[in-house]
C-alpha cells in the first residue's frame, strides 16, 4: 500500500464523499394557498411531477413544481386540489416526469398529460420525450423554400404560408377563427396536423371537434385539449405537449402543421403561474416569464437541418377589446414571420373568412413564391389598402373619379377582390388555383 492509499483510508467518510447525493423523493404538505401547495423535505427539479397522496380510496393528486425557495417547494396541482390537507404526503413521481407519444396518437384527443379523453382506449408509447430541457441549435434548421397548400385562396394567393413559417392568426372575439382554424385542419397539404385547443369552454371543445372539425379533419389530426377549468399549469403544460408531438412527428420525416388555439391563453395561464410563485408584474399584469415562454414555444418550429420533416404553425392571438397594440399581440408580430388580421368589421359583413389585408403579411413569401405570383400578391395588397384608407370619401361620393388612378383600379375591382378573398368553409382550392383565380381577379 503506498502513502497515498494509507492517507485516504484515514480519513473520515465525512470528508471523502465520491458518491452523488441523492434528491430527496418523498416530503409533507406544509400549507395550501390559492392553487400552490408548499411543501418541505421534498427536492425536485422545476418542471418534475409529484404525487399528493390524499385520503385513502382516492387517486394521488399530481402536481408540477412550479418553484422554490428556502422554506421549501411551491407546486401547483393539475387537478383539484380536493383532498389536500396538512401533512399529506409527496412523493417524486419520475414517469409523469417525460411525456410519452407514438404513432398510434393520430385521430385521438388527448390531455396535457398525453392521456387519452375520447375513450377510444389506450395509446401505445413508443417514445418519451422531457418537456423541459430541450435545446436547440439555431444551426440545425433547413432552409424555408416550400409552399404549404392551405387549401384557402386568400391565405395561398395574398398570403402565402409555406413549410417551417410560424404565423399569428390575430383578431378579437367572435370573428371566425375556429372556423378558420378547421377549415386549414381539412383542408392543408401537411401530413400531421396538431392541434392544441387551450383555455376553450369545454362545450367549445367538443363542438369543435364533432362539428367544426368533424371525421374528414380528425383523420390526420391530434387534438390536445386543456379546457378553461383547468389548472393554469395544465395548460401551460398542454401547450408543451402540442410542441412535443409536432416534434415527434417531424423527427418521423412528416410535414407537420400546429393550429394552436390560442396564445393569448396560454399567456393568461402563465401569467397565474408566475404571480403565484411571487414574479412581479409588468406590462397588464404579466409576470417576465411570460414573454419567455411564448419564444421558447414559437421556436420549436422550422425546418429540419435535412430538410426531411418541418413544423409549421398558425398561432391564434385574441387582440381583447381588438386592441391590436395589446403586449401579447405585440410580442406574437415581433416573433412570428408573419400574421393574418381578422377583421370585426369583415365579419359583421358577413365577408368570410375575415380576413384584412391592411396589416397582415408574411414575411417568408416572397422567398419562395416566383417573381410573378409575389407581384399579383403584392398589387392585391395595395389595391386592398388603397380602398380601405380611403373608403369613406368613396362612400359619401366625395371622391372625383380620375384624382388618383390607382383609387380608380380599386374602386373597379372592389367587387372582384371581395369575391376572391371570400370562401365557404366547404370549398377547398389548391395552391395553383388560388393564383390562377388571383390573376384572374385583378385582370378582369
Amino acid at each position: 500500500m503506498n502513502i497515498f492509499d494509507a492517507s485516504i483510508q484515514n480519513l473520515s467518510k465525512s470528508q471523502v464523499n465520491f458518491a452523488p447525493l441523492k434528491p430527496i423523493s418523498c416530503g409533507k404538505v406544509e400549507r395550501l394557498a390559492g392553487l400552490t401547495v408548499r411543501v418541505s423535505g421534498l427536492s425536485a427539479e422545476i418542471g418534475s411531477v409529484c404525487k399528493i397522496h390524499v385520503n385513502s380510496g382516492r387517486e394521488p393528486v399530481s402536481a408540477e413544481v412550479i418553484g422554490f425557495d428556502s422554506d421549501g417547494l411551491m407546486l401547483m396541482p393539475l387537478s383539484d386540489t380536493g383532498g389536500i390537507k396538512p401533512g399529506s404526503q409527496v412523493r417524486l413521481s419520475e414517469k409523469d416526469h417525460l411525456f410519452g407519444i407514438g404513432p398510434e396518437a393520430l385521430g385521438r384527443v388527448v390531455d396535457s398529460k398525453g392521456n387519452p379523453v375520447d375513450g377510444l382506449g389506450p395509446i401505445v408509447k413508443e417514445k418519451f420525450i422531457d418537456l423541459e430541457h430541450r435545446e436547440l441549435n439555431p444551426l440545425d434548421r433547413g432552409k424555408i423554400h416550400q409552399v404549404l397548400d392551405t387549401g384557402i385562396k386568400a391565405i395561398n394567393g395574398a398570403l402565402t404560408f409555406c413549410k417551417g413559417q410560424r404565423i399569428g392568426l390575430i383578431a378579437g372575439s367572435g370573428v371566425g377563427k375556429s372556423v378558420l382554424l378547421a377549415m386549414l385542419a381539412k383542408n392543408t397539404a401537411a401530413d400531421v396536423v396538431v392541434i392544441g385547443l387551450i383555455g376553450e369552454r369545454g362545450r367549445e371543445v367538443q363542438e369543435f371537434i364533432q362539428n367544426t372539425l368533424g371525421p374528414e379533419g380528425m383523420q390526420k389530426a391530434i387534438v390536445v385539449a386543456a379546457p378553461v377549468d383547468v389548472s393554469p399549469v395544465s395548460r401551460v403544460r398542454a401547450a408543451k405537449v402540442t410542441h412535443a408531438i409536432a416534434e415527434y412527428f417531424a423527427g418521423l420525416g412528416k410535414d407537420v402543421l400546429i393550429l394552436f388555439d390560442s396564445l393569448t391563453r396560454v399567456a393568461h395561464a402563465q401569467r397565474e403561474v408566475g404571480l403565484a410563485t411571487g414574479e412581479p408584474p409588468t406590462t397588464k399584469g404579466y409576470p417576465p416569464s411570460v414573454f419567455s415562454l411564448l419564444p421558447r414555444l414559437i421556436e420549436k418550429c422550422g425546418v429540419n437541418k435535412n430538410q426531411t420533416g418541418s413544423i409549421s404553425a398558425i398561432y391564434t392571438v385574441l387582440a381583447e377589446a381588438d386592441d391590436r397594440n395589446d403586449p401579447i399581440v405585440d410580442i406574437a408580430r415581433a416573433t412570428l414571420d408573419g400574421q393574418i388580421m381578422l377583421s370585426r368589421e369583415l365579419a359583421d359583413s358577413a365577408h368570410y373568412p375575415a380576413i384584412d389585408l391592411e396589416g397582415s403579411i408574411s414575411r417568408v413569401a416572397s422567398n419562395v413564391v416566383t417573381k410573378e405570383q409575389n407581384e399579383l400578391a403584392m398589387k392585391l395588397r395595395r389595391l386592398w389598402t388603397t380602398y380601405s384608407q380611403n373608403r369613406d370619401l368613396v362612400q359619401v361620393g366625395a371622391y372625383q373619379s380620375g384624382t388618383n388612378l390607382e383609387l380608380d383600379e380599386a374602386i373597379g375591382k372592389k367587387s372582384t377582390i371581395d369575391e376572391f378573398l371570400k370562401q365557404d368553409q366547404t370549398d377547398s382550392f389548391t395552391f395553383e388555383e388560388s393564383i390562377a383565380r388571383l390573376s384572374q381577379a385583378l385582370m378582369t
